[in-house]
């Protein structure tokens, strides 16, 4: 990369705290963000078994509220926000009129008319001006403020809550009882059990200016700082969705295995995609559409995105029909086996095999539940 490009990308107000630790620095979504401090597979095993920490702040936050917002937010994702009580958190999606995916976010709710959106970094644009487009149009009563002065830090790991409450003792009760997507407040920090990994652990929302001291005091606690190397094995190996890859504006929830995140029970809730995604349901049966799945490869080789999947290898690849794709693959650390996230026909769903070319060989790979690595007891 030239200097001059180097010097355009956005910082985080850790940029110089990773320089410090040595960290490899890359590109990701415009930002000069961490892939590794050293060993991406030594940062993957310390989170599955003991605890990492990773800056995830070039994601987007940003505060809704007005009297107006529920009834927005209703509107606006798939999942229904009025099975959120203040303190509690939800994972859904953003849809476009065609049912495909905007983005996925995760939406906190503070108070009744005070919430709080994380979005993804790559579509930061993109989500802030299809919200407000859609705030205007509805002509809700509501504000909306990005908060540029926030700073978001994933503390992850089996140790993770256990770490943080010996740092900050008089947090030990309410953090044990803290359950999943549930958060509470330190003063100015936002703690949330929320995260990427597929392991137990907070994600911490908190001011710029605090984001290196709490960085080096859980360095100095014994957590080590992980990169977004580590961060994408982890997440690939608890079968979690990477927007770009798995899901993008041309597929629906119904397709990448996040079904769970569209509620359809409230029939007066006419949420934006909603039409779309009930009629693609209503032809599945004379018309089905391909579907999520985890494969493990069983031949030696590295599953990654966009390679074809075909329903058999008796015959050549050129005389065969294309039935499914690679969306996100890798090699698995903890299982020391190359996995990966799949949209198939529905035939190889049923026959619970497939074959994946790679490098013009068809290689079988066998089909499994997700996730492929269960989250470890503390």
């Amino acid at each position: 990369m030239s200097q001059d490009l180097k010097n355009n990308l956005k910082k985080t107000a850790l940029y110089h705290t990773h320089l410090k630790h040595q960290a490899k620095m890359v590109d990701f979504a415009g930002f000069d963000m961490p892939i590794h401090y050293g060993s991406q597979m030594d940062e993957h095993h310390a989170v599955r078994n003991h605890a990492g920490i990773f800056d995830v702040s070039h994601m987007v936050v940003s505060d809704l509220s007005g009297p107006d917002v529920k009834n927005f937010l209703s509107i606006l994702v798939s999942n229904d926000v009025s099975k959120l009580s203040p303190h509690k958190a939800l994972y859904t999606c953003l849809l476009n009129p065609e049912g495909g995916v905007i983005d996925d976010l995760i939406i906190y709710q503070i108070n009744p008319q005070d919430f709080r959106l994380v979005t993804n970094a790559g579509t930061r644009e993109k989500d802030l001006a299809w919200i407000k487009k859609q705030a205007e149009s509805f002509q809700f009563n509501l504000k909306i403020k990005h908060r540029d002065d926030l700073s978001i830090l994933a503390l992850q790991g089996p140790q993770a809550v256990s770490i943080f409450s010996k740092i900050f003792p008089e947090d030990l009760e309410d953090l044990n009882n803290l359950s999943s997507f549930s958060f509470k407040f330190k003063n100015t920090w936002m703690l949330a059990r929320t995260g990427y990994t597929g392991e137990d652990g907070l994600e911490i929302i908190l001011p710029n200016s605090d984001a290196e001291f709490l960085w080096e005091q859980l360095i100095q606690a014994g957590v080590k700082p992980c990169g977004l190397g580590a961060r994408d094995t982890l997440r690939l190996e608890a079968g979690m969705n990477l927007y770009g890859l798995d899901m993008d504006e041309s597929i629906s929830p119904l397709e990448c295995g996040l079904s769970w995140t569209v509620d359809l029970k409230n029939s007066s809730r006419n949420f934006i995609g909603r039409e779309s995604l009930e009629l693609k349901k209503s032809e599945q049966i004379n018309k089905p559409f391909w579907t999520q799945v985890g494969l493990i490869l069983e031949d030696k080789g590295v599953m990654r995105s966009h390679q074809k999947i075909y329903v058999n290898n008796s015959q050549a690849i050129s005389d065969q029909i294309i039935s499914g794709e690679i969306t996100s693959g890798s090699f698995s650390p903890t299982l020391n086996i190359s996995i990966g996230l799949a949209r198939v026909s529905p035939e190889i769903k049923q026959q619970g095999y497939c074959f994946v070319e790679i490098r013009n060989k068809l290689l079988k790979a066998k089909i499994v539940k997700l996730p492929f690595v269960a989250k470890k007891n503390s």
